[in-house]
């Protein structure tokens, strides 16, 4: 009966040693991520005060970042490895997304939230002006424009981006030399917009007449006899020919995702729309072309969210000027051209509700589709 009673007083004790075991654990588990984490961010606040040389300061930098973000995950990792299997699979997902999770927060949940706020203040952020920056935002001339250039930017970008990809895609991939006209097609996308941008203000370049023409355009067009142009200086004409530089880049990325789903067609239904007497353009529009639809969707909203927020290329091609401005330009110009961070912010959250509804989509698109 002793023995009984022992064991009875002893159960209590060995539970709750083992609830505090397993607390004391999951504590630790999300202690030392967050401990970590505050190492890495002194380091690199020590790294950036320091008086060393730059290539010091880069490679060590280099070095902290990734070796502390691998250790930050090791630790984690052996430490979750400890726990409890119950609470394993429950703590094993924070920890391991917790510091993205903090980085996101950090780098674009507070700016975005700060950046609302700023919006309903003066340009030095001091007072409150309500609605005066939004007021000034959608009267501006300057904006009017903006919002122009950037619906043209949406509709021709968007439609002749996915609609070229779509082109090639078909003709590519009936052809011999589908490999090589795929890579040509797609080398642009290794180009940074900004060095899109430059390469094709030399096939834009204006020189007066009589001066020798750098420009292919206007070289082209002084061998035939013809007056040189300046292309980027008459509106609208001039964002149609910067879209161009979209389409250009664009074009191989479409076509590498069309690409891959024309080749989930079934060849039974070509083939029994070909023997049904089909021509290739019914068979195109009525058997590839819905099977695919999804696809063309995704591709071209991608690109439809690319253009409403496009900046580097007209920033590098014209600089918002000759009536060339989109509302990241004018942002930009507002901020640190005018040092306006009220009404900079305000197009940013302008800029940001025009997105937003078009990434919802996207990304029910990509959900609908188990991606």
């Amino acid at each position: 009966m002793a023995g009984a009673r022992l064991v009875a007083d002893d159960a209590p004790r060995g539970i709750v040693q083992v609830l505090l075991t397993g607390v004391g654990r999951v504590l630790v588990s999300l202690l030392v991520p967050v401990v970590a984490f505050i190492v890495l961010w002194a380091g690199f606040l020590f790294l950036r005060d320091t008086d060393a040389p730059k290539i010091v300061v880069v490679l060590v930098a280099i070095v902290w970042g990734v070796g502390g973000t691998a250790l930050l995950y090791i630790v984690s990792n052996w430490l979750v490895e400890k726990l409890p299997w119950t609470l394993r699979n429950r703590v094993l997902p924070f920890v391991f997304v917790g510091p993205a999770f903090a980085i996101l927060t950090f780098y674009l949940l507070v700016p975005a939230v700060m950046t609302v706020i700023n919006s309903f203040r003066d340009a030095n952020g001091a007072n409150w002006i309500g609605l005066d920056n939004y007021v000034y935002a959608f009267t501006n001339p300057d904006m009017v424009t903006a919002i122009r250039n950037n619906v043209l930017w949406l509709v021709l970008g968007t439609v002749f981006s996915t609609g070229l990809g779509l082109v090639i895609a078909l003709l590519a991939d009936r052809s011999k030399l589908d490999r090589v006209v795929k890579t040509l097609i797609f080398l642009p996308m290794a180009i940074s917009f900004v060095g899109a941008a430059i390469i094709w203000r030399f096939v834009f370049s204006y020189q007066p007449e009589g001066q020798p023409q750098i420009g292919l355009l206007n070289g082209i067009l002084h061998m035939v006899g013809i007056a040189p142009q300046s292309w980027l200086t008459v509106e609208p004409f001039n964002t149609i020919f910067i879209i161009i530089i979209l389409v250009w880049g664009q074009a191989g990325f479409a076509m590498v995702i069309l690409s891959a789903a024309l080749k989930g067609v079934p060849d039974e239904m070509l083939e029994a729309g070909r023997i049904d007497g089909a021509s290739e353009w019914q068979i195109f529009r009525r058997i590839i072309l819905p099977t695919i639809w999804p696809t063309v969707v995704t591709v071209a909203t991608t690109i439809a969210i690319l253009t409403l927020k496009i900046f580097d290329i007209v920033q590098t091609m014209t600089g918002g000027n000759f009536g060339t401005n989109v509302i990241a330009t004018l942002q930009y110009k507002q901020m640190f051209t005018f040092f306006d961070y009220g009404r900079g912010s305000s197009l940013a959250v302008i800029l940001l509700v025009a997105v937003t509804p078009v990434m919802w989509y996207n990304l029910r698109q990509f959900r609908s589709r188990g991606m």
